[in-house]
């Protein structure tokens, strides 16, 4: 079954790299992907296999895939939502959609599981288990649409749940895998501290917000640098300070907001109490009031490590010339919500190298040139297809 599975995706190249182009044209920002959500939907038109639409809080799709046989049952995941960027590439099939981008390589993303898909459903009566496509909505934006997906209930009866990312971080042919802790975990904070406005030639007879607020910028730096461990890894970066004002008027209130990256679950707790014992300390040390709103989005991303080994070693031991070079990769920086997922279920969420050829210096995900070697896709639907194989033992 295994070599009859990658011949089938190998004569469909084409066909995952034209799906790619026609979702790229046509981006969707999360929670608003409705034509996304039915083109996927009109896909699985008339195959045999059960299609749940409007999974979760928004238009997830979950299609079950049962097999001939008995066996454990996994899960396997991509994401299509896009961001709010202005595309800046040179391609012909350029978003139509002003000011929304597939970015992330998203599109990506759905293309190659569609395909994988449909290739399994033709192939079912030889799995020994029940495989679940998870066409997942809203990545991009908390709450996110992993975490109701998992919520709802249509997942329980899962055993491991497996996804990839495609990253400028080699080129096509190139596979990464990390065990542990992998992607960071994230939060919100906003800050509103209250004073009181006056003159800017009487400031005893006011209380400077701003004055406090930039106490609390550089208080909360202190966090990382003096608080965790340099083991740990952290960061606290505050992107808005809302203090315009007149040049001789004492500001009245400020508004901040900052984002929070942790890769543990000890270094989020940390964080959190330290931010909130600061904002109470400046409420002290200056007079002031504050309204703290802190909010915790995504969990980090813990891989298995047992499952991540042995995917690696599927993959290594794959024989395949799509598949060059497969390497540990180092822990990344960024979050993702497939981290719900690996919460309930062991997972593993691996890496595909897809640096457009001849690019040393790509640009990498969020930046609105961002683009891939659409070989890639085809890399990650036989990936992603070994690791099925090899997980159920099928040759």
């Amino acid at each position: 079954m295994r070599s009859q599975l990658m011949e089938m995706l190998e004569s469909r190249k084409d066909e995952i790299i034209e799906i790619r182009r026609h979702l790229h044209e046509n981006p969707e920002l999360s929670f608003k992907e409705e034509k996304t959500s039915q083109y996927i939907l009109d896909f699985y038109k008339d195959k045999d296999v059960e299609v749940q639409s409007n999974v979760g809080n928004g238009y997830g799709i979950v299609v079950t895939i049962k097999g001939g046989k008995p066996g454990k049952n996994i899960g396997l995941r991509a994401d299509f939502d896009a961001l709010p960027i202005v595309e800046e590439t040179d391609v012909p099939f350029k978003s139509k959609n002003e000011g929304v981008m597939h970015a992330c390589g998203h599109d990506g993303h759905t293309a190659y599981l569609l395909v994988l898909a449909d290739c399994l459903i033709q192939l079912k009566d030889e799995i020994p288990g029940t495989i679940k496509i998870i066409h997942q909505h809203a990545e991009e934006v908390p709450p996110g649409g992993a975490k109701s997906i998992v919520e709802s209930g249509v997942l329980d009866d899962l055993d491991h749940v497996f996804g990839i990312h495609i990253l400028p971080i080699g080129p096509a042919g190139m596979v990464g895998y990390h065990a542990g802790y992998t992607f960071n975990g994230r939060a919100y904070m906003k800050l509103k501290i209250q004073g009181r406005g006056g003159h800017g030639s009487s400031p005893h007879l006011a209380n400077d917000a701003i004055v406090a607020g930039a106490h609390f910028v550089t208080a909360a730096q202190t966090i990382i640098s003096r608080r965790l461990s340099p083991f740990d890894i952290g960061v606290i970066t505050i992107g808005s300070f809302d203090g315009k004002g007149t040049f001789n008027v004492i500001k009245d209130s400020v508004e901040l907001e900052g984002d929070i990256r942790y890769m543990t679950v000890e270094t989020k707790e940390k964080i959190e109490k330290e931010v909130k014992r600061i904002s109470k300390g400046i409420e002290e040390e200056f007079g002031v009031t504050c309204e703290l709103t802190y909010e915790n989005d995504y969990p980090p991303l813990y891989n298995d490590p047992e499952l991540t080994e042995q995917v690696a070693e599927i993959l290594k031991n794959a024989n395949d010339p799509a598949i060059k070079e497969v390497k540990e990769s180092p822990a990344m920086s960024p979050s993702e919500d497939f981290a719900y997922y690996a919460e309930k279920f062991p997972s593993c969420f691996f890496f595909i190298g897809c640096t457009p050829k001849g690019e040393k210096d790509p640009y990498f995900n969020h930046h609105p040139k961002f683009d891939i070697d659409e070989d890639s896709l085809l890399v990650a639907a036989k990936a992603v297809g070994h690791v099925v194989c090899g997980f159920y033992g099928i040759e």
